[in-house]
């Protein structure tokens, strides 16, 4: 029976035993899981939202780059001109993507690798928050020899 009475004192020295409540340094992390999930899940989001983003600008980089490359193709044809070629481009341009990704594109002659080609400069905007983003930091080139 002594001990018996020992281990009964144990269980009502307790506070959280006896009452149920929460003392000492237990007390102040009252709430805290909110804050946690909160903090967790705002940078699961974000992260969330940056590895979608990354492949979409991708996508627009390549397609403007296919772009260009298939208006110098175009424009290089026995009767067909500079002019054609960015046309071409951005026709392509506003299927695949948006009109406005086709604001200023640019042919011009040159000599590429000691070849003389039709060169298309595409500038657009850098997706950065879907599709918006700042103007004229996206700059492309396409090439095509040019038929003599």
């Amino acid at each position: 029976m002594p001990r018996r009475r020992w281990l009964r004192g144990l269980r009502y020295r307790n506070p959280r035993a006896v009452r149920g409540r929460v003392t000492g340094a237990e007390a102040g992390e009252g709430g805290s899981a909110v804050v946690d999930f909160v903090m967790v899940g705002s940078l699961v989001t974000l992260f969330f939202l940056a590895v979608i983003q990354l492949p979409l600008v991708l996508h627009v980089r390549n397609t403007l780059i296919d772009a260009a490359a298939s208006g110098a193709r175009y424009g290089t044809l026995a009767d067909r001109s500079a002019a054609d070629a960015e046309h071409r481009a951005a026709a392509l341009i506003g299927m695949a993507l948006n009109a406005e990704f086709a604001q200023d594109i640019s042919s011009s002659e040159v000599t590429f690798e000691g070849l003389r080609t039709l060169e298309v400069t595409i500038r657009a905007p850098m997706p950065v928050i879907g599709l918006i983003g700042p103007r004229d930091t996206l700059e492309v080139k396409g090439h095509a020899a040019v038929q003599p």
